[in-house]
């Protein structure tokens, strides 16, 4: 009989974290993980050791395509080259740092088996830094950087860090086979994923009458591109990680107007739950790892993992500053750096967000248990627990300090841009349409009375953004107060149908289909209504 009680326990745990972190306002993830450190430590209870086959086949290609398909293809064009410099030329630069460290620190650490712990703990976590960046209101242009960097990292991270498991396990490495048989990896998990959103996309347009079977292949097509990958030999996190930039390009012809809005909500209840079952899952393996390295020193256990913690923190502020000033690491504009100079305060808070997370984790509990030869792996399990200090520090400590300091730089967005653009669309839609209206309509034979409603409408609509724009529009003045006051009242009349629909449910006057019916139409109602308060 399967045991649901995990399952439960961790569910009941997400929501109530998720209240509760609005509460004391420290962000979800981390709360998440404090909580799961906690539980961990409970007498009685049994320790729970995560998979890292789990991890890597059922958490990371859906967190990674809805990450990919969340992000704009335009603007992760636009910066690709400070996203590469951090995703490719930090993670190395930071898997040799941590190497060096760890050899010369802790006692007898061979150079293969150190450049293992550096390539685990190199890269910063997608799930980590966007679900803690989320409502800081950190510049739109640092958070593509950030989202596109953790895009990436992960496979130039495991890459990493199969070269360095095989240089232990057979005590040979070729440097130059490596990097080509990363551009080989890279280039390969890129075409197959884009194959596969493509092909995604060509299925997508194809089944659009049917919303069910729309949501249901696009909860597929992220296992599908993983393990297609992974089976031929090339990157599984690329390829899933191109699918979801594919889809995120062709969303807008992929999916009809029912599908778009299952989808979108169907994905953003997994996210959230997978994201939340990933750190309390971290927090939870303390115990568990905390358990199985009683043979080390606790005080040695906790001085090599700050070591390493401060390497990685201080690679990623003494690479991003510098990089920042000589070249277009920070964008502006156009992402165009040297139009108005360096800006110090975003350098800062860009080599502050270096997070690591459960990939770091689930990669140390992969290391292999036991060599080609039939020795113990050497030091698995003070690589284990000096990975998890190191996701600790940098979660916890960066994740906590992260929106203060933020605040303290003064670099929050206002969202005056963003808010712009959106008028300047809405604008450009309703000027469109009365365009369209006036010539379309002029040529059918729709009735007359019906055409001069309809243009009406949304020559309210233009009035009323025109207003909200310019202050005062001269030639509809109030528009946007009488459009306010439409708005309101369809709401007031929207909620006297709920009581209604509410009170003939009670009493069984209609069948409870029809009910339902009218009820999902009502709420397709109020969206539509609410989008315009």
């Amino acid at each position: 009989m399967i045991d649901l009680i995990p399952f439960i326990f961790i569910v009941a745990t997400l929501a109530v974290v998720s209240v509760l972190s609005d509460k004391v306002r420290i962000p979800y993830p981390i709360l998440l993980v404090l909580v799961g450190l906690v539980i961990g430590f409970i007498p009685g209870l049994p320790l729970v050791e995560l998979d890292p086959e789990v991890v890597f086949l059922l958490f990371l290609p859906p967190l990674l395509f809805r990450a990919g398909w969340n992000t704009s293809w335009p603007a992760f064009r636009a910066a690709i080259r400070p996203i590469s410099r951090l995703s490719i030329g930090l993670v190395f630069l930071t898997t040799c740092a941590v190497a060096v460290a760890a050899h010369y620190f802790i006692p007898g650490m061979r150079w293969p088996v150190a450049f293992v712990l550096g390539a685990i703990v190199s890269p910063p976590d997608a799930v980590s830094a966007t679900s803690i960046m989320k409502g800081t209101g950190l510049d739109k242009r640092v958070i593509t950087i950030l989202e596109g960097e953790s895009l990436v990292n992960d496979a130039s991270a495991l890459i990493a860090y199969k070269y360095a498991v095989a240089a232990v396990m057979s005590s040979t490495f070729v440097l130059w086979k490596a990097g080509v048989q990363f551009l080989l990896v890279a280039a390969g998990g890129i075409l197959v994923g884009t194959a596969v959103g493509y092909g995604f996309a060509y299925m997508m347009k194809r089944v659009r009458s049917n919303a069910m079977l729309e949501g249901t292949m696009s909860l597929l097509v992220p296992f599908i591109s993983y393990p297609v990958a992974e089976a031929v030999g090339v990157s599984g996190v690329l390829a899933v990680v191109s699918t979801g930039l594919v889809t995120s390009w062709l969303s807008h012809e992929m999916f009809s107007h029912q599908g778009r809005t299952l989808v979108t909500s169907v994905w953003d209840m997994i996210e959230f739950l997978l994201n939340g079952a990933v750190f309390v899952l971290i927090g939870f393996q303390l115990s568990t790892i905390v358990h199985n390295t009683v043979e080390y020193s606790f005080a040695d256990l906790i001085g090599y993992g700050l070591i390493v913690s401060a390497v990685v923190v201080m690679v990623r502020l003494l690479f991003i500053v510098p990089t920042a000033y000589f070249t277009d690491m920070l964008p502006t504009g156009e992402y165009r750096q040297r139009e108005s100079g360096f800006d110090w305060k975003m350098a800062i808070v860009l080599s502050w967000t270096g997070m690591r997370g459960v990939v770091s984790l689930a990669t140390a509990m992969a290391i292999p248990l036991v060599m080609e030869n039939g020795k113990h792996f050497p030091y698995r399990k003070l690589i284990l627990f000096v990975s998890f200090v190191v996701i600790l520090v940098t979660l916890i400590g960066q994740g906590l300090s992260l929106p203060y300091l933020i605040r303290k730089l003064g670099i929050r967005s206002s969202g005056q841009e963003e808010a712009e653009e959106e008028t300047r669309l809405r604008l450009l839609l309703a000027n469109s349409s009365l365009d369209f209206i006036h010539d379309h309509f002029s040529e059918t034979k729709m009735n007359p009375d019906v055409a001069d409603q309809v243009r009406k409408l949304y020559e309210l609509r233009s009035n009323w953004i025109k207003d909200k724009k310019y202050g005062t529009n001269r030639q509809a003045p109030g528009t946007a107060d009488l459009l306010s006051q439409v708005v309101d009242a369809q709401l007031a009349v929207t909620q006297f149908k709920r009581d209604l629909l509410l009170r003939l449910h009670r009493e069984a006057s209609f069948s409870e289909s029809a009910i339902k019916k009218m009820e999902r139409e009502l709420d397709l109602d109020e969206a539509r209504l609410r989008s315009h308060v």
